[in-house]
């Protein structure tokens, strides 16, 4: 067992406080509206699970003409799709063949967060029963080793020291942008996850998949792709997804992580900002994804958390310290949802690195039996009241 007290790093901002995805920017609307102008007419196709999409691309005549408009071949596992730029007639002409489940528009996905500058506390409250921040963050031996964590967000800035070498950048969905994190919020998570100042398993490895842009927005269809290569590339059983991202509800979206949580890849997923029922949207409401609202430092349930019966558990959300981007020794704060998820990320990480949990199924029961029963204060109605705990049972 391991007894860590928490050292406060220095915070420095570098960056312009749209960098850290501010609800209400303006300069975060416009980047919005950018996007859904150059995903106008593109969409994405889920055909049934029997159905090869390759095959189906190849033997489609309405879509042969416009083979170049296929954005991505979804194949991994049970979720056979694609994305395309698509006609009018071509939409409903997919929607009427059998073999299709369901067509959508693309729709824009994205990170949230709110500037804030206190020091850190999360580890601290996570490794104890009753609320006491003065005591040590408590930790299992193994600290996740063996473990991989990947992370789908705006990528990973690698080689910050904290990481200690365990970060990878893995795949980019994103065009035209560097393989790195230049937005800010996926090292945060990824630093959440397992680096050695902040991390919840800090011999674990963290994986970045980059969907999101350097505005911290991108699109249900580069979502998709991402978790698709996860299930091409992650160890069952040794693997847990976390994805800080959120959008409107997307059948689709959650038909891949069903998929994918199948494949026996265990999915955390931020329960969203906005104050309203965490099953109205997209991954949070899936039931076979683990949703996390966020608390603050007294417990008490974050005033912008979503909430409701897709919530699996709490964990800290609140002016959360992490790395940060830029130099190579950089952290920052910054609350949210987004930065409640990865302590449960790493939670997981802690279990499966324990060696006797050998289904998501499993790993989940486990979260949420050993999580701390009645811990958050000002809980919304039909919400499990929950804390997750770092220790075992």
């Amino acid at each position: 067992m391991h007894v860590r007290y928490l050292l406060v790093m220095a915070v420095v901002l570098l960056y312009p406080t749209y960098a850290s995805a501010m609800v209400g920017s303006t300069r975060q609307a416009a980047a919005v509206a950018l996007l859904q102008e150059r995903i106008a007419g593109t969409y994405v196709v889920k055909l049934r699970d029997d159905i090869s999409a390759s095959r189906f691309l190849a033997e489609t005549q309405a879509l042969n003409r416009n083979a170049q408009n296929v954005q991505y071949t979804y194949d991994r596992g049970s979720f056979q799709g694609f994305s395309s730029k698509l006609t009018v007639e071509e939409v409903q002409r997919l929607r009427r063949d059998s073999r299709v489940e369901s067509v959508e528009p693309q729709m824009v996905m994205q990170v949230a967060g709110e500037q804030v500058n206190p020091p850190n506390w999360g580890l601290t409250r996570i490794s104890q029963r009753a609320l006491d921040l003065t005591k040590p963050y408590v930790y299992p031996d193994t600290a996740g080793e063996g473990v991989d964590v990947w992370v789908i967000d705006t990528g990973i800035q690698t080689n910050h020291t904290d990481f200690e070498g365990r970060a990878i950048f893995a795949k980019s969905f994103i065009a035209d942008e560097a393989e790195t994190d230049l937005h800010g919020h996926g090292t945060h998570v990824a630093g959440t996850v397992a680096s050695k100042t902040y991390g919840v398993a800090k011999k674990a490895r963290v994986f970045g998949v980059k969907a999101l842009n350097a505005q911290g927005l991108g699109t249900n269809a580069d979502v998709i792709a991402s978790i698709q290569y996860v299930v091409q590339n992650g160890r069952p059983g040794k693997t847990v997804v976390n994805m800080s991202l959120g959008g409107d509800k997307s059948a689709i979206v959650d038909a891949a992580v069903s998929a994918a949580v199948d494949a026996g890849i265990a999915f955390i997923v931020a329960a969203g900002n906005e104050s309203v029922d965490a099953c109205d949207g997209s991954p949070s409401g899936n039931s076979k994804a683990f949703a996390v609202a966020a608390s603050d430092r007294t417990d008490t349930q974050a005033t912008f958390s979503n909430y409701g019966m897709c919530v699996k558990a709490y964990a800290p959300g609140v002016a959360i310290n992490s790395l940060w981007v830029g130099q190579n020794n950089l952290a920052r704060s910054i609350s949210g949802t987004s930065m409640a998820s990865p302590h449960v990320a790493g939670v997981a990480a802690l279990y499966l690195a324990a060696g006797n949990i050998n289904s998501v199924e499993r790993l989940y029961k486990a979260l949420v039996d050993s999580a701390t029963p009645g811990a958050a204060k000002g809980s919304s109605p039909n919400t499990p009241n929950r804390l997750i705990y770092s220790l075992p049972s």
